[in-house]
């Protein structure tokens, strides 16, 4: 079997994924069609003290399945029919009727991005040191300052701000902070 990229309405992924699995169980095309997969990473997100995960997909609008094609490159006439007839599918990226399958290397890369949902899910913070920012909350609002480290495990960053002509490091969660 091989891996293939179809495309899909944006949102709608996880729902093709479920209806071409339970259609594949149905129909028993086991044989013919394997993994559906949606890669998704989990990001955390902190504000005040509460904590959030968010399931982000690393890949809208697209469903990568697993399949056997015919020996002319195509899709089987009993699989193009069944995924045709699902809601929101697009069509396999590839020209017309002979889709084109995945690389070896960028299937690793979907599939092990596929199973990390199980580990820890990390806080997704968008500054580097030395960038300029701005506080958008708090006791320090509208003050500029200068990112000096970012401790992604909490979700703090430790921010330069000049405070009646003296530098002063303040610790302050990211969300609270802008680039300029």
């Amino acid at each position: 079997m091989q891996w293939y990229v179809l495309r899909v309405a944006a949102n709608k992924e996880v729902q093709v994924k479920d209806a071409l699995e339970q259609k594949v169980e149905k129909e028993d095309l086991s044989e013919i069609i394997g993994r559906i997969e949606v890669p998704v990473e989990r990001i955390k997100r902190i504000r005040g003290n509460k904590q959030t995960v968010h399931k982000r997909k690393l890949y809208p609008g697209y469903v990568f399945m697993e399949m056997e094609p015919t020996e002319d490159g195509r899709v089987p006439e009993k699989a193009w029919f069944m995924i045709k007839g699902t809601g929101s599918v697009g069509d396999f990226i590839g020209t017309e009727g002979m889709p084109t399958p995945m690389r070896d290397t960028d299937v690793a890369k979907m599939l092990l991005e596929a199973e990390k949902p199980e580990e820890a899910p990390s806080i997704k913070v968008e500054f580097q040191k030395g960038d300029m920012i701005r506080i958008r909350e708090g006791a320090f609002e509208n003050f500029e300052g200068t990112v000096d480290s970012i401790d992604s495990e909490r979700g703090i960053v430790k921010v330069i701000v000049t405070i009646f002509g003296r530098s002063t490091p303040l610790d302050i969660e990211y969300w609270q902070i802008e680039k300029l």
